[in-house]
């Protein structure tokens, strides 16, 4: 296999452009938290991160800041950074998942990004300079008052929201922004999520402590809550079958958020986007991987004969490992990160802009590749030196395919409803579903 490079070029991908690349952004590490209320990180539930590393520094500067009936606190180091390192420049990272390209497909764990140093080591990254320093806080700053000023509800529909997204989501308001454009406080009932914690063990849990155990095994304190957030949702919502990617997606929630807000994030993000891919047909998935079989036809025609037709590849093979994880196993966290930012914000088709990136920065090699398997290895976890060098990079690499979100979900609506009519045309399969359900709370 040929070694792609490390910065791709669209135009020599076999991918067509149609759309300027974004501003990348300077940050540097500050953390907000809101008083008043619950912390951002209480110390009873407090984000995996600020177990890791401590922020605090008996030199930091604060300041106070107050936004309608909220006051924030905001504290500018004047110390070393976390030893976390960033390639994008909006947010310090809480570890997310990653699997080793060479490791095995189950052999899962979340782990730290590497330092500065592009080996690793142990060498902690600088604080950068003051202007530096007062752009992220004026980040921070715009996304709390954009919090603060802007329904839920409306927050996917707002372009300042948008071009705040593309800006970057500083990781200290990080799930607060997800839990916002999920939408998931209009979904919370109080009492609910401990009520179905202490309900009758699903039929998957021995396969879903397995996977929060792989998960977690760096952070064995976290497991636990991944199994609680997975037993409550299955309870809730029986028709859904458990797989890993489920545990993949809740563990990026966990990680980000405490329990239960990682609950409710949870229940939203699954029913507004993606938990018809989990239904025993899965015929969602199949007809989203084979708009995406067209899309990559209609960017690289090439490219897409050699895939689909030379190596008789099937589309739902390539997308299933990659929408029904949210692509939790083919980053590295700090790519993760900025997926999700903007997946929560665009929606499904979203999700094939980042499949058609990823083709189009591993093209040199998957042209290469000489068995399905080599081929579907390689797509399910790209090498880091095949993607583009930050994750900004990546973002904007996603926005320059030619695609058109309106037609993918103008098509979709279209396949789900003659794939309906098949379905009642069949009683046998009258129990089937293609659109998403309400949410069925159990009996007591």
């Amino acid at each position: 296999m040929k070694v792609c490079s490390p910065s791709p070029d669209p135009s020599e991908s076999g991918l067509s452009v149609n759309a300027p690349s974004l501003r990348s952004k300077a940050s540097s590490g500050l953390r907000v938290q809101t008083l008043g209320e619950r912390p951002l990180l209480p110390s009873n539930e407090r984000s995996p991160a600020s177990s890791v590393f401590s922020f605090d520094n008996p030199t930091e500067q604060k300041v106070h800041v107050s936004v309608k009936d909220m006051d924030f606190e905001l504290v500018a180091p004047s110390g070393p950074r976390s030893p976390v390192a960033t390639s994008s420049a909006d947010s310090l990272l809480i570890p997310g998942a990653n699997v080793d390209a060479k490791s095995d497909a189950s052999s899962l764990s979340l782990k730290r990004p590497l330092t500065a140093k592009s080996g690793g080591g142990d060498k902690v990254p600088k604080v950068t300079d003051a202007a530096e320093v007062e752009a992220h806080r004026q980040r921070e700053l715009r996304w709390i008052s954009a919090l603060s000023s802007t329904t839920p509800s409306q927050a996917r529909k707002t372009k300042r929201i948008r071009k705040l997204v593309l800006e970057g989501v500083p990781a200290s308001v990080r799930y607060r922004v997800w839990a916002h454009l999920t939408d998931s406080e209009a979904k919370r009932m109080k009492g609910l999520y401990a009520q179905l914690d202490q309900r009758e063990r699903v039929a998957a849990i021995a396969n879903i402590e397995q996977d929060a155990q792989r998960i977690f095994r760096d952070q064995p304190l976290l497991d636990q809550s991944l199994v609680n957030v997975l037993q409550a949702y299955l309870t809730m919502v029986p028709d859904v079958q458990y797989t890993k990617g489920l545990a993949m997606i809740a563990g990026q929630l966990v990680l980000q958020s405490p329990e239960e807000d990682a609950f409710w994030t949870f229940v939203t993000l699954m029913d507004s986007h993606i938990r018809p891919y989990f239904s025993p047909q899965q015929a969602l998935l199949e007809i989203d991987s084979s708009l995406f079989s067209k899309a990559l036809e209609s960017n690289d025609a090439a490219l897409a004969h050699r895939i689909f037709d030379e190596m008789a590849i099937t589309p739902i093979y390539i997308c299933r490992p990659w929408f029904t994880a949210l692509f939790a196993e083919a980053f590295p966290p700090d790519f993760l990160l900025r997926v999700w930012d903007v997946f929560l914000f665009e929606g499904v088709a979203f999700l094939f802009r980042v499949g058609l990136a990823i083709i189009s920065s591993c093209r040199q090699s998957l042209m290469q590749c000489k068995s399905q398997e080599q081929l579907l290895a390689l797509l399910a976890h790209p090498p880091l030196y095949c993607l583009p060098s930050t994750p900004d990079a990546f973002i904007d690499l996603a926005f320059t395919v030619k695609l058109r979100d309106d037609d993918i979900y103008k098509q979709r609506q279209k396949l789900e409803a003659q794939l309906k009519r098949q379905i009642q045309s069949r009683p046998q399969l009258s129990t089937s579903r293609v659109s998403t359900p309400t949410i069925s709370l159990p009996r007591s």
